[in-house]
């Protein structure tokens, strides 16, 4: 059996601490009515007053108060118990997070295109685990593999250029960690979606790609920005205060670099596709997946539970409805019985 609402639980305090008022009460006015009277006198001016109905009133009106509470926490009971098989892939995300991704050649800028582009993605995942990796002049492990969707989009929205110290961008880097995040043992297909500029500022990134490709990655990559390019704003509180320089003063205009992505997809037989346009991306990465061969990797044991609140709602609603037309009188079938011996024997 499973609990729903645990919380509400603890109402069934209120129960005794009603119970000892009752009896308490009973208490007092047995010996109010010792000290202003005499009590056969009293039994005998109020004949059809009955001390069991009083009683059992009270029990009724807990029993219901008590049914009510058990419906709140709506207990559930197993009816089966079936194996979950789950199949799909294996994804890691590796984003570019430098600073040229900061450029505003395509709106909002290059890196929130991109985050808007993974969780859209996401939005069509299935039963595939996710990881995310971050990368400038190093890369850096963010979100291990997981199939809790919600945890990585938030990790996502909160990666910037600040996340990695080294500047400039390595591919290389970026495709050695992601491969990392895969077990060389499993069978589950391994898919990383890269995404960047393009601007490359490392060698040894074919080489790299080549020897993921060895160990059974396949990569696709998404370029976002532009090839006519755009200067890094340099903002402070939302507002640009200038552009950023080289070494000569000069505004440096970063550009999309299309064809070093395009290679390492062809290496590792992915595909690219230029990133402005998010749905034709999400389409071509729903397709690439489609095209992929899902694998069983985990396996779960689950009980199907059916509530019962509805029961005890019913049976609470039924005790309350008898307690309403329960009077305190005397039944002539229950004095015969003379449970709490308030008819006294005839001489």
């Amino acid at each position: 059996m499973e609990l729903d609402e645990k919380k509400y639980l603890y109402l069934l305090i209120i129960l005794p601490i009603l119970a000892a008022i009752f009896l308490y009460n009973l208490y007092w006015k047995r010996k109010k009515q010792r000290e202003f009277g005499d009590v056969e006198l009293i039994k005998q001016l109020t004949p059809e007053k009955s001390v069991f109905k009083s009683v059992l009133k009270f029990v009724v009106l807990m029993l219901a108060f008590a049914c009510l509470i058990i419906a709140l926490v709506n207990p559930k009971i197993g009816t089966k118990t079936e194996t979950l098989k789950r199949e799909g892939i294996d994804i890691v995300f590796a984003v570019d997070v430098s600073k040229s991704m900061l450029a505003e050649d395509i709106a909002p800028n290059r890196l929130d295109k991109t985050k808007q582009i993974i969780s859209q993605i996401i939005n069509e995942l299935g039963n595939d685990r996710i990881g995310v990796v971050a990368y400038a002049g190093s890369a850096f492990p963010v979100l291990p593999l997981t199939s809790d969707y919600g945890v990585a989009k938030m990790f996502l929205q909160s990666m910037n250029p600040g996340i990695v110290s080294s500047k400039g961008t390595s591919l290389e880097e970026a495709i050695k960690i992601s491969e990392s995040y895969f077990d060389p043992k499993s069978k589950t297909s391994k898919l990383v979606i890269l995404i960047s500029d393009g601007e490359d500022h490392s060698e040894g990134a074919k080489s790299t790609a080549e020897e993921a490709t060895k160990a059974g990655l396949k990569i696709l990559t998404i370029g976002v920005g532009t090839t006519k390019g755009g200067p890094i704003p340099l903002k402070r509180n939302g507002v640009v205060q200038g552009f950023q320089r080289d070494r000569q003063n000069e505004v440096v205009v970063t550009k999309l670099n299309e064809s070093s992505l395009q290679e390492i997809a062809k290496i590792t037989k992915g595909n690219y596709i230029n990133g402005k346009n998010t749905k034709e991306v999400v389409d071509f990465v729903k397709n690439a997946l489609e095209n992929i061969e899902k694998t069983e990797f985990e396996s779960t044991q689950f009980t199907d539970f059916n509530a019962q609140f509805q029961w005890f709602l019913g049976f609470g609603l039924l005790l309350l409805f008898v307690d309403v037309f329960l009077l305190e009188k005397k039944t002539n079938w229950l004095r015969k019985m003379n449970l709490f011996n308030e008819e006294k024997p005839k001489n």
